[in-house]
């Protein structure tokens, strides 16, 4: 009786556990991307004392350009790990609510969402970062040259 009520609530733990095995998978594409993030800051840094006129300028807005979204995936990175411990949250209400017999599968429920949201927040956070990364990527137009026929 007791290791069906086992097994039983650990099929129930299973899709909590599948949500914080990707919210460890996206801490880890968020961690590289941080990385080199800070990595291209620190070079761009070294130019800023070197550069004077529109190439100084043009270093500036790439430090500050860094600098957000350096600040974009570290709230992503903070909102992902307050999901991963919410999801552990709900694993263990369903566990306690299941051995001891105590009424949490709302409470349960309700740390899930909370999960859930952090991780969609999260999502929508690094897509910004994206943003901002393409947007900074983008070649000036006067290498483009568009008023001429090639």
């Amino acid at each position: 009786m007791m290791e069906g009520m086992i097994a039983q609530t650990i099929q129930l733990a299973l899709a909590p556990v599948f949500v914080l095995v990707a919210i460890g998978n996206i801490i880890g594409t968020l961690t590289q991307r941080l990385g080199r993030v800070v990595d291209r800051s620190r070079q761009v840094q070294r130019l800023h004392g070197e550069t004077e006129g529109m190439e100084h300028d043009v270093i500036v807005r790439e430090i500050r350009s860094l600098d957000h979204r350096i600040a974009l995936i570290g709230s992503a990175l903070l909102r992902l790990v307050l999901a991963g411990i919410s999801i552990g949250i709900t694993v263990v209400l369903l566990f306690v609510a299941e051995f001891a017999h105590v009424g949490l599968n709302r409470v349960a429920a309700a740390t899930f969402i909370v999960a859930i949201g952090l991780l969609m927040w999260a999502l929508l956070t690094f897509l910004q970062e994206t943003r901002e990364a393409a947007r900074a990527l983008r070649i000036p137009e006067q290498f483009l040259e568009k008023d001429r026929q090639l």
